[in-house]
């Protein structure tokens, strides 16, 4: 049966109807270089001690970048600072701030299990979207009220089966394709199930990341995918609409196989970046403000852009709340800090890292 945009797909093909496509030449070469990009990141990721200082900023631009994708927008200093302090965010940076904890959350349970489920995706809709209902048992379509420009299967039995599908080919660990450009093939399939009711762009780009981690392609969610997509939002959504509509898989595939390779390359950068302004923290503080210097420290204040009182108090870098304000404001004065009030309390700029992230 003919693709019809005012008809529910319920004829989409199962994952991997038709191989040429992927055997192709050009996808072959755009593939190894999208997996050397990664593998690098990969690799400067492990020769660092504790990579988990990235995750909280990176997972937040992936966030970002991929909720503006669907005209959710915020900005760096709004959700630095709801990530930190208790004041009541904008509906929007609450969004964006959910979206980044269904990453991080979802990462460890791959991390755990290396494996996909209905429940898993469920997960993921419901911390991006903050609602309880799942797999939708109604009709939607995409477009709008004067052309339609898809419509997706329908209903709740024909959405599980084609799941069912994506998960067995996630989940296989038996399959010769290669894994960028078997998560190329997924991310198309999952859009085109199009499983919710909303969410479904974000929730398959959270997927994606997830790949990489269930493929042992990356150990941590830092990968900044959505800032290609969001950049090239138009090409990817009629690339998308291209495999539906004429078959065709090379450009599509090409296109996240660039993503992979053009984001691992500045993530990559990014974490230079970070690591370089470490180091310089580290002497500043040791020439500085000696007597306050302790590594744990240094970390806690790469951990996230703004760092507060508790945070130190916590980790037991302070005994009080009065020396955690010593040392804070400490560091204000030499330089490396920045001291905002945000409802009732004080939050603390890290000022060069704060800089990094408007590049």
């Amino acid at each position: 049966m003919k693709f019809d945009a005012n008809e529910p797909y319920n004829q989409l093909p199962d994952i991997l109807p038709d191989e040429r496509y992927w055997h192709l030449l050009s996808v072959y070469e755009q593939a190894n270089k999208a997996n050397r990009a990664l593998a690098e990141l990969k690799g400067r990721l492990s020769s660092i001690p504790n990579p988990k200082i990235f995750i909280n900023t990176l997972s937040l631009q992936e966030a970002k970048d991929s909720s503006s994708i669907e005209n959710v927008f915020t900005t760096n200093d709004k959700l630095f600072k709801a990530f930190t302090a208790d004041s009541e965010a904008d509906p929007h940076t609450k969004e964006v701030l959910r979206y980044g904890k269904a990453l991080v959350d979802g990462f460890e349970v791959i991390k755990s299990k290396k494996e996909f489920s209905v429940e898993l995706i469920e997960k993921i809709y419901r911390n991006i979207k903050n609602e309880n209902d799942g797999i939708r048992d109604f009709q939607v379509y995409i477009g709008n009220d004067y052309r339609k420009l898809y419509t997706p299967p329908c209903c709740r039995g024909v959405i599980l089966s084609k799941l069912y599908n994506w998960i067995t080919v996630a989940n296989s660990k038996s399959d010769e394709i290669d894994p960028l450009i078997k998560m190329a093939i997924l991310h198309y399939q999952f859009e085109a199930i199009h499983p919710f009711k909303d969410g479904n762009g974000r929730t398959g780009r959270v997927i994606n990341v997830l790949l990489l981690s269930a493929y042992d392609l990356l150990e941590d969610p830092v990968l900044y995918l959505s800032k290609y997509i969001n950049e090239y939002k138009n090409d990817y959504y009629r690339l998308l609409l291209g495999v539906t509509e004429k078959n065709n898989w090379e450009e599509w595939i090409l296109f996240i196989l660039k993503a992979v390779e053009e984001t691992a390359k500045y993530t990559l950068d990014k974490i230079s970046s970070i690591i370089g302004l470490f180091n310089e923290t580290k002497v500043k503080i040791q020439s500085e403000a000696p007597k306050i210097y302790s590594f744990e420290l240094l970390e806690t204040l790469f951990t996230q852009v703004y760092c507060k009182y508790a945070f130190l108090v916590e980790q037991g870098i302070a005994s009080s709340r009065n020396t955690a304000s010593k040392y804070l404001n400490r560091l204000v004065e030499i330089g490396i800090l920045e001291k905002e009030k945000v409802g009732n309390e004080f939050i603390f700029k890290n000022k060069g890292l704060y800089e990094l992230f408007k590049k």
